[in-house]
């Protein structure tokens, strides 16, 4: 296993965070094709496993290789017994000892629903996957049997699979949507009416519009993003889910001439505000965030949040609804921002929940609907 050790110690003095750390590992592969199919779990266990947790380690003592020692550790904490027992003997390993404070160890506040403990040790678990049924839910069912891939039902139409569960050639596609289950769970803030106007003005790759188009078609959708790759491939997915494709338009929502020219006076029943932000919510699935995030960034995240809030609200009709929407668990993102939004907008506060989904090993979500 010697080349193992070689290449990991390449990857983590290599990887700066610049990249999502699954695409720097798949150009990493590429560069080494002689790496087989469980050469590349195996880098990608520890890969993670680092990112998840090296910076609780803490070694007590002088190491002859304090790295592998430290990956060792990391392995341990994240209770990865398949590549553990492959590159020690663990009777003959102590673990080293660890300090969940230091995985992020700044004094920032989380939002109520959560505890900095349990947010801790969620990081060092891996999230499961979850698809939302859209339709043909016993062929679904059905299939995931005669695959015998494991699943459980978080709630009617959401299931929860293994992470890395191979369904994308085994269900079909229009059937199901790839979607976290905390993010299923906005849905139950839209209470969507028959022909009403709704607004997605961060739409990213249309999650929450598809949720909402599947749960009343009839509804009259705008969707806005600074991005115009990812708004081709909103529409792209519209069209495979058979919706027709709302009305789109690439724009700059913190910029009040420009949304005011993209949207034209238009007036909405409800706007989504899926609002940029730091992730906190989603670290688990994505360790190397949190490894490398600067605090400084909240500052900035709330900042943009709280102007994207305020810029769009404007466009609500009277009794109209804006769903505020994080996935991040950092008050200054969440209810500081909220109160920002009322203090700027006399809007008024409906509800304000963060959805905690440590217990499915799901993300975290925040959501605030407010009524003008």
């Amino acid at each position: 296993m010697r080349y193992i050790w070689q290449h990991i110690k390449t990857i983590i003095d290599a990887y700066n965070g610049s990249l999502p750390l699954a695409h720097f590992l798949k150009n990493y592969y590429k560069q080494y094709p002689q790496l087989g199919s469980r050469d590349r779990r195996i880098l990608n266990e520890m890969a993670y496993c680092w990112y998840r947790c090296a910076k609780a380690i803490i070694v007590d003592e002088i190491q002859q290789d304090e790295f592998e020692y430290k990956m060792k550790a990391c392995l341990q904490l994240c209770a990865n017994r398949d590549i553990v027992g492959r590159l020690y003997d663990m009777d003959a390993f102590g673990a080293a000892s660890s300090d969940l404070s230091c995985l992020f160890p700044y004094d920032v506040m989380l939002s109520e629903g959560v505890s900095a403990i349990e947010w801790s040790r969620s990081i060092l678990v891996q999230p499961s996957l979850f698809i939302r049924i859209r339709k043909q839910k016993d062929e679904i069912i059905k299939l995931l049997n005669t695959a015998a891939i494991p699943y459980s039902f978080v709630t009617d139409n959401c299931i929860e699979l293994p992470n890395g569960a191979k369904i994308d050639t085994l269900l079909p596609s229009s059937a199901y949507v790839v979607q976290d289950a905390s993010s299923q769970l906005t849905g139950r803030y839209f209470a969507p009416v028959k022909g009403e106007r709704w607004y997605d003005s961060c739409s990213g790759a249309g999650g929450k519009s598809l949720l909402l188009k599947d749960m009343e078609p009839t509804v009259q959708l705008t969707v806005t993003d600074v991005r115009d790759t990812i708004l081709y491939n909103l529409k792209e997915r519209f069209r495979e889910y058979g919706h027709k494709a709302p009305a789109a338009f690439v724009t700059d929502v913190t910029d009040k001439a420009k949304l005011a020219k993209s949207l034209d006076g238009r007036q909405f029943d409800n706007i989504i505000c899926d609002a940029p932000c730091s992730g906190s919510g989603t670290w688990a699935r994505t360790p190397e965030q949190m490894y490398f995030f600067n605090p400084v960034q909240i500052s900035k995240f709330s900042t943009l949040q709280k102007n994207i809030a305020v810029n769009v609200a404007a466009y609500l009709k009277q009794g109209g609804r804006l769903i505020y929407i994080t996935c991040s668990v950092f008050q200054d993102e969440n209810e500081h921002v909220v109160d920002e939004i009322i203090n700027k907008t006399g809007l008024k506060l409906l509800e304000a929940k963060l959805i905690n989904g440590i217990a499915h090993k799901a993300d975290s979500m925040f959501i605030a609907v407010l009524q003008r």
